[in-house]
């Protein structure tokens, strides 16, 4: 051992044989049982030859793994995101690595937490090599994660999901498109490295060996193929090698209701489904974990006679903004979890933070339907997400510890200083209330594709089922709140005492551009008045004013193209924003189609 500076000890009672001895003569409190499976300690003991120690060490290499990221960030300063946030650490003291106390870190309470890789585009496009990882991000939100206390992810996108090859947006984005089956060995290999278990849903869609859709809404006539596709994902694909096998009640191409093209009743097909499911992977790995997801349509079904082996975990999940359209009846013994959102596909582009809701949902559920075996959690391009995918890392800590509004303080304070802290979560709250009855960015894009469809035509308000699909009653009421949250936003970037491009990239941006499409909704709505009186009153007035506001909206919307494409101030994330390289959900307003509105106006 060295003879002078700060000695550390790190490993566990199996893999240290001085942690061993002190753990024996109870200098230190350390058992494979004591604080058990992913706990570990913190502590300084004095050796045999009368120098002092620092102690990182768990009850298995996952509780050291813990022990030894906990102490980095709380005393060394490190930020388990800095390669997202870009916050780093101050320079410490040998006198400050020994300010704590001794500490028993217990095992999570939710054994398994798992990250769920779903509509991850931007971050998969970002640097150019489309609908795959760069190497570098893949591993760096591994790395997180990580240390974040996730303990599994689940692959989904990096599969190659249908749309990537089926939906027309993404074959003129990647006409070429096709999955690497070494990467993704890779993918779950360095996963495995750090500790994680890997997720896999074995639906049938996926660009490793999909079925039509018709032979997956037909399970009586297709029965055989459905397990020769499961059989050859376990045998003939890096899938075999993973941990944790999931299915989804549902059609098993498209993510959407199971419905027979055979007259099949849906509950007899999905008892005998995962009958047979199940005695699939045991054969395949009896240590495998299994996990039922259920949307609302296999709650509904689940709620009846739905009864799939009693060894899945049963993951109730939410509607993707943390509430649920179906509470269970009862848990008739299953273990159960949840699978829920840190960011959905309707928002997206822009996140809802809102810790103070995950800690109600949360603390409701698990205490409610006992649903703290499993949480998967979905965090959409992970980056914009972080701060409810660490709101949700801290649940599974300990669920009745969390307090939402105390992590809020915290978090903000922590990256952005105390001054700064209550403006940016004054404006994220303003953010999360401008997104109400579930409108957020991606679901605000649909409302102008609705407009820009009504005004390519002549129609009248009242006769436009285009119109009625866009008008949103409570717009005022939005664009009033997000005005709020701009205010807060600018009044925290003047007090931001860290001075770097993270107040920009997550704070500011995000309600920037909200915000500007906000208002460009706002103007096609006026647009769409304007005309419709000048169709009714023939008052030439009316007419110009409809054309002035086209030109208006224009203005708007060509603000809003350039914000995106100046995106973050972190040069890092060059190319974000970018709309060619967006996910494609709902559409982006094209300036082309401006032209055609005034077209239409101009002849009425």
């Amino acid at each position: 051992m060295p003879e002078n500076g700060i000695l550390y000890l790190l490993g566990t009672i199996d893999t240290h044989q001085k942690i061993a001895q002190l753990a024996d003569s109870r200098k230190i409190s350390l058992s494979n049982e004591n604080p058990g499976p992913r706990g570990g300690i913190w502590a300084q003991a004095t050796l045999e030859n009368g120098r002092k120690a620092i102690v990182l060490a768990g009850s298995d290499v996952q509780g050291l793994q813990y022990a030894i990221y906990d102490y980095s960030s709380e005393v060394l300063g490190i930020d388990p995101l800095e390669y997202w946030t870009g916050k780093t650490a101050n320079m410490v003291s040998d006198n400050d690595l020994l300010v704590f106390e001794n500490r028993s870190i217990a095992p999570p309470e939710i054994p398994i937490l798992c990250y769920f890789e779903n509509d991850v585009d931007e971050l998969a496009n970002y640097r150019g090599k489309l609908l795959e990882y760069d190497w570098e991000t893949y591993t760096e939100m591994i790395n997180s994660l990580v240390r974040l206390k996730y303990n599994a992810i689940q692959l989904f996108d990096m599969l190659g999901r249908p749309e990537f090859f089926l939906r027309e947006a993404y074959q003129k984005l990647k006409p070429d498109y096709d999955i690497d089956i070494k990467y993704i060995e890779k993918l779950i290999d360095y996963a495995h490295l750090k500790g994680m278990k890997v997720q896999i849903d074995m639906s049938l869609g996926y660009k490793l060996y999909q079925l039509n859709e018709n032979e997956a809404s037909c399970w009586k006539e297709n029965k055989e193929k459905w397990i020769e596709a499961w059989t050859y994902y376990l045998e003939k694909t890096p899938v075999g090698k993973c941990d944790i096998f999931s299915l989804r009640p549902r059609n098993q191409v498209w993510d959407w209701e199971y419905k027979s093209t055979c007259g099949e009743d849906k509950t007899e097909v999905f008892n005998e489904v995962y009958a047979e499911f199940g005695k699939l992977i045991d054969r395949h790995n009896p240590d495998a974990v299994k996990v039922l997801i259920c949307y609302h349509d296999g709650m509904e079904i689940f709620n009846k006679d739905f009864n799939p082996p009693k060894d899945f975990i049963v993951a109730w999940s939410d509607n993707g903004w943390l509430g649920f359209e179906y509470l269970p009846e009862s848990t008739k013994g299953y273990n159960f979890g949840t699978y829920m959102h840190a960011g959905f596909w309707r928002n997206h582009t822009v996140p809802d933070p809102c810790p103070e809701l995950i800690d109600e949902t949360m603390t409701h559920f698990i205490d409610t339907y006992g649903a703290n075996k499993y949480l998967q959690v979905n965090g959409q391009t992970f980056r914009l997400f972080i701060l409810n995918i660490t709101a949700f890392s801290k649940v599974a800590q300990s669920y009745k510890d969390f307090d939402g509004e105390d992590f809020y303080r915290k978090w903000t304070r922590y990256y952005f200083g105390e001054d700064a802290a209550e403006y940016v979560v004054s404006a994220y709250k303003h953010l999360h209330q401008a997104q109400l009855n579930e409108d957020g960015y991606v679901e605000i894009l649909y409302r102008i594709k609705m407009y820009h469809q009504h005004l390519k035509t002549d129609a009248l308000i009242e006769n436009s089922e285009s119109y009625q699909r866009a008008f949103s009653e409570d717009l005022n009421q939005r664009m009033a709140i997000i005005d709020s949250a701009w205010e807060f936003v600018e009044k925290g970037k003047e007090l931001d005492k860290s001075k770097a491009y993270f107040y920009h990239d997550q704070v500011e941006l995000p309600v920037l551009l909200i915000r500007q499409l906000l208002n460009y909704q706002f103007e096609l709505q006026n647009v769409s008045l304007a005309r419709d009186r000048y169709q009714k009153t023939g008052n030439k007035l009316d007419k110009q004013d409809a054309l002035e506001k086209i030109d208006n909206a224009r203005m708007l919307l060509e603000e809003h193209i350039a914000t995106r494409m100046r995106g973050d101030m972190n040069p890092k994330w060059k190319n974000w924003y970018n709309p060619a390289i967006r996910r494609p959900n709902n559409g982006f307003p094209e300036l082309e189609d401006l032209l055609e509105i005034k077209n239409v106006a101009e002849e009425l």
